[in-house]
Order: structure tokens, then C-alpha cells, then sequence
């Protein structure tokens, strides 16, 4: 019962911390380029995890770790943040939140297929339900979507899906923040490298926002939400504790409307809503 409480406690601080990260995508990409934005998040993330780790005086992972945090790497460092960022060039940050729905779906299933775990049929059937939603809301005609946005929001939630599976097995023997440093280490030169190479030719001509958001998705959405979620994952069960995700909507709508003042449609919040009840259900046979 404890394990479990503090696997849903620090999971649940991991996606509130996450919510803001589409938000402040979509007000970072509006002053840098994705590619640029993709990388710069990852050298910031992979200097704060180099520092932590030297200062914990932390051994270096096993060779045979190696394949496990390059999947991690390709899920979390970059396909997820490039190709949210290539997204919210075509649809607005609310529109992408709600694509969140999906992810607890994706989690799960590989955390059958990487983590060893073996949900009950009816959460099966609840998972899929929430997903149908998800995807019933993104084929709607709602004045934001476009299919290219779609197809690139589907896509970073597979790669995601991996990457979070993956890292949770990890941590399971290295630790949940030990798990993200090393893996944004292990992108660092090529992340560098393209940083480097999509460098803004004008920084005075960026604004305070953009800065701002690319602080946010660089500090908390790329190292701080991993120390928690990942743990969460490992500790509470991957496809169990991954159920909250579907909470993101919530917080990350509240935030797009709040913050950014874009329109939330009510089959936004009507999809949301229904999404948390399947959620709630699927959690229960986990």
C-alpha cells in the first residue's frame, strides 16, 4: 500500500509538472525553430543531469544498459519534444493536449511488451475506449485540426509511449532521475551538434515568452517531471500509475485557455471527461 501511494503520489507530480510543457511549446516555437528548440532543451536538461550525477557521485550504467537508454533516449529526448514541436506549428496547444489521452494506452502497451507487466482483460477494454475517444475528438471538425498536426501528435505519442515504458523498467535498477541524466547524456553530442547548427541568427529579435518556454520545457518538462514520473512508473506499475496521464488534459486545457487564451471547444472538454472515466476504470484493473 505505501509503494503504492508513493508511486501514484510522485506520478501524479510528474504530469502536473508535464501539463505545461505543450503550452509552453507552442509559445517557444513561436520565437524558435523546432529543431533548434528540440536540441537546446536537451543540452540544458543534459548539463542539469551532469551536474547532479557528479555531484551524487553516481556509477556509470552497465554496457548491457546502453541499448535500454537509447530507446529512452530516441522516446523522450528526441522524438517526443521534435515532433510535438513540428505539431504545434499546424494545430494549437489545446488541440495537442487532448492526443495526451493516447498516452496511457501507448505506455501500456509497452510496458507489456518491455516491462514484463500483465494488465486484466477489462483494463483492455477501458484503455481502448479512452483512445477511441481520443482519436473519435481528433477526427472531429473542430476548427483546429489539421491532419498533419494529427499525424505528427500520434506518432510522438508512440515514440513517447516507449520511451516512458522503457525508462520505468530502467529505474526499476537505477533510479528514476539517474535513468533521464544518463540518457540526455547519451543524446548530448549529437543534441549539441544540431543546436550548434539551427542556432537563432538573431537572439535580440526573440521574445520574453519564447525564452520563457523554452526554460520550462528545458528545466521541468525534459528533467525535473522525469525524476518523478519515472519513479512513479517504476514503483507503482507502469500501466497503472501511466492511467494519470490521462489527467494531463485537464491541467494542460486549463493552462491553454488561462495562459494562452486559446479557445477550448466543449467537445474538448466533453472528450476529456470521458477520457478520466475510463481512466478511472482501467486503473481499477490494472
Amino acid at each position: 500500500m505505501q509503494s503504492a501511494g508513493s508511486g501514484w503520489g510522485n506520478g501524479l507530480l510528474g504530469v502536473i509538472i508535464f501539463s505545461g510543457s505543450l503550452p509552453a511549446t507552442r509559445v517557444a516555437v513561436g520565437g524558435f525553430s523546432a529543431l533548434f528548440l528540440t536540441s537546446a532543451r536537451a543540452v540544458i536538461a543534459a548539463l542539469l543531469g551532469a551536474a547532479l550525477l557528479g555531484l551524487l557521485r553516481q556509477a556509470r550504467p552497465a554496457r548491457t544498459d546502453l541499448a535500454s537508454l537509447t530507446i529512452v533516449a530516441i522516446g523522450v529526448v528526441v522524438g517526443f519534444p521534435l515532433l510535438t514541436a513540428l505539431a504545434l506549428q499546424h494545430i494549437t496547444s489545446a488541440h495537442s493536449i487532448v492526443f495526451i489521452g493516447l498516452l496511457p494506452l501507448s505506455t501500456a502497451i509497452f510496458g507489456v511488451l518491455r516491462g514484463g507487466e500483465r494488465p486484466q482483460p477489462l483494463f483492455w477494454l477501458f484503455a481502448v475506449l479512452g483512445s477511441a475517444t481520443v482519436a473519435g475528438f481528433a477526427l472531429a471538425a473542430d476548427g483546429s485540426a489539421s491532419l498533419t498536426g494529427d499525424l505528427l501528435m500520434v506518432a510522438a505519442i508512440v515514440l513517447c509511449g516507449l520511451g516512458y515504458a522503457e525508462g520505468a523498467a530502467l529505474s526499476r535498477r537505477l533510479g528514476g532521475w539517474q535513468v533521464i541524466s544518463w540518457a540526455l547524456l547519451l543524446s548530448l553530442p549529437l543534441m549539441a551538434a544540431l543546436a550548434i547548427l539551427t542556432w537563432p541568427p538573431a537572439l535580440s529579435g526573440i521574445s520574453v515568452p519564447a525564452w520563457i518556454g523554452l526554460a520550462y520545457v528545458s528545466v521541468f518538462s525534459m528533467f525535473v517531471g522525469f525524476i518523478f514520473w519515472y519513479r512513479g512508473l517504476a514503483v507503482g506499475g507502469i500501466a497503472r500509475v501511466g492511467q494519470l496521464q490521462q489527467l494531463q488534459p485537464f491541467f494542460g486545457l486549463a493552462l491553454a485557455g488561462f495562459l494562452l487564451h486559446e479557445p477550448v471547444a466543449w467537445s474538448m472538454i466533453a472528450a476529456t471527461a470521458l477520457v478520466v472515466v475510463c481512466v478511472f476504470f482501467a486503473r481499477r484493473f490494472a
